[in-house]
C-alpha cells in the first residue's frame, strides 16, 4: 500500500481544516440564530409590556440572561421629577429596581451632546470612577461596559448601561449596530409607556389643585385596607372641610377661591409622607389617607394641618389676602373591620371621618375631632 503523496496529505489537511472551519460556522451560525429568536422574543415582551413596572422588570429580568450579561443598568433623563413622581404616585416600589436611575440633564449620561452629532454607544473597559453614575451596584469583576443612548426624535431620554465581566466583550472596535437597534427598540417602549401612565394619572387626578380626584381615592382605599390587613398595620382617614368657602367665593371671587384651594392642598401636603395620599372629593373637600398611622398619629397630623392652616392668612394672584381656617374629622380603620368586606369596610371609614367632620363644624369650626 502506497504512502500518500504530500499533495494529497496536504489536500486532506485542508479538507480537516475547512471541515473544522464549516463546523464552526454552523455552530456560529446556530447561535446566533438561536440569539436573534431570543432577542426577538424580548422584543415583543417590550413592546406588549402594558405598565412602566412591568417594562422595566422585563428590561431587568431579561435582557441580561438573553445577552449573556453580568449586569444592566437603565438611566432616564427627568429634569423636573415627573416621572419618578408620578410612577410613585401610581405605586411602583422602586427599591424593587435599585438599577433605575434618574437624572436631571441629558449631559450627566456622559454622551458626545454636539447639536450636528447623534449621540453614539460609549464602548470599552469598565472605570469604576467614570461609570459609577451609571453601575451603582457593580457586580464583582466587571471588566467592560457598554453605554447605548436611548433616543426619540433626536432627543435623549436615557441611557441603557450594559456590564460584562468579559474584557472583550464591549471594545471601541466592535460595531455597535445590534445595541443601537436595542437601544431605539428600548426607547420607543420607554416612552410609550411613560406616556400611557401620565394620561392614566392625569385621568385620577383633579385638574384645578393636581391632588388625587375622588375616583382615585375610591380605588386606593380599598388597595390600602387589603393590604393593611396583609401586613399588619393601622389605616387611618382624615377628611377636611374648608370653613365658610362659599363665603370666601363670595368675597374673593371664584378666581380667589380656585388660589384659596391650590393654597390649602399645598399646606395638606406638607404635613404629608410621600406613603399618605390626598384627594380631593369635590367642591371644598379633602380626604387625607395616612398609611400605617393608628387614631393617635392620624390626630396629631390633622391637628398640623389645622394650625398650618390658620396660621398664615391665604395670599391671593390679585395680592389680596383672606384668612382661611378648616374643620377635620379623624377616623382610624379598626381591628374588628379586619374580617368584614373590603367595600363596606371602606365606606365606613370614610363615613366615620365625615361624622366626625360634621361634629367639628357643628362645634364651631377650626376643629379637629376623632370619630369615637
Amino acid at each position: 500500500m502506497h504512502e500518500p503523496s504530500a499533495s494529497t496529505r496536504e489536500l486532506l489537511a485542508e479538507n480537516e481544516t475547512l471541515r473544522a472551519r464549516m463546523a464552526y460556522l454552523l455552530e456560529q451560525a446556530e447561535r446566533n440564530h438561536e440569539i436573534m429568536c431570543r432577542h426577538q422574543a424580548f422584543d415583543l415582551q417590550i413592546v406588549g409590556a402594558g405598565s412602566f413596572p412591568e417594562l422595566v422588570g422585563t428590561i431587568f429580568r431579561t435582557l441580561p440572561v438573553i445577552s449573556e450579561l453580568d449586569i444592566v443598568t437603565l438611566s432616564l433623563v427627568d429634569p423636573d421629577a415627573d416621572i419618578y413622581t408620578v410612577m410613585h404616585r401610581l405605586g411602583v416600589d422602586f427599591e424593587q429596581f435599585p438599577n433605575l436611575m434618574f437624572c436631571e440633564h441629558a449631559v450627566e449620561l456622559g454622551f458626545d451632546m454636539s447639536p450636528e452629532r447623534r449621540p453614539r454607544p460609549i464602548l470599552g473597559p469598565y472605570a469604576p470612577g467614570q461609570h459609577c453614575a451609571m453601575f451603582p451596584h457593580p457586580p464583582a469583576g466587571l471588566q467592560s461596559v457598554a453605554l447605548v443612548p436611548l433616543l426619540r426624535n433626536t432627543r435623549l431620554i436615557g441611557s441603557l448601561n450594559l456590564g460584562s465581566a468579559d474584557p472583550g466583550r464591549f471594545t471601541p472596535s466592535l460595531g455597535t449596530d445590534f445595541v443601537e437597534h436595542m437601544g431605539s427598540i428600548i426607547a420607543i417602549c420607554l416612552e410609550n409607556v411613560i406616556s400611557n401612565e401620565m394620561l392614566k394619572y392625569i385621568g385620577l387626578t383633579d385638574s384645578l389643585t393636581g391632588v388625587y380626584n375622588r375616583r382615585y381615592m375610591d380605588r386606593r382605599l380599598l388597595e390600602e385596607i387589603a393590604r393593611a390587613r396583609r401586613q399588619g398595620y393601622r389605616l387611618s382617614c382624615v377628611y377636611i372641610d374648608i370653613d365658610h368657602f362659599k363665603r370666601v367665593n363670595d368675597t374673593v371671587g371664584h378666581q380667589g377661591g380656585d388660589d384659596v384651594l391650590r393654597e390649602i392642598c399645598g399646606r395638606i401636603k406638607a404635613e404629608l409622607r410621600m406613603s399618605d395620599a390626598l384627594g380631593r372629593f369635590g367642591g371644598e373637600e379633602f380626604v387625607v389617607l395616612l398609611i400605617d398611622a393608628d387614631l393617635e398619629n392620624a390626630s396629631m397630623v390633622a391637628q398640623r394641618i389645622r394650625a398650618s392652616v390658620a396660621a398664615t392668612p391665604v395670599e391671593l394672584s390679585s395680592g389680596e389676602r383672606v384668612d382661611v381656617t378648616v374643620s377635620i374629622g379623624v377616623a382610624a380603620l379598626s381591628d374588628f373591620a379586619r374580617d368584614n368586606a373590603i367595600e363596606g369596610v371602606a365606606q365606613e371609614l370614610v363615613a366615620s371621618a365625615d361624622a366626625a367632620l360634621y361634629q367639628a363644624k357643628a362645634g364651631g369650626r377650626n376643629k379637629v375631632v376623632t370619630f369615637a
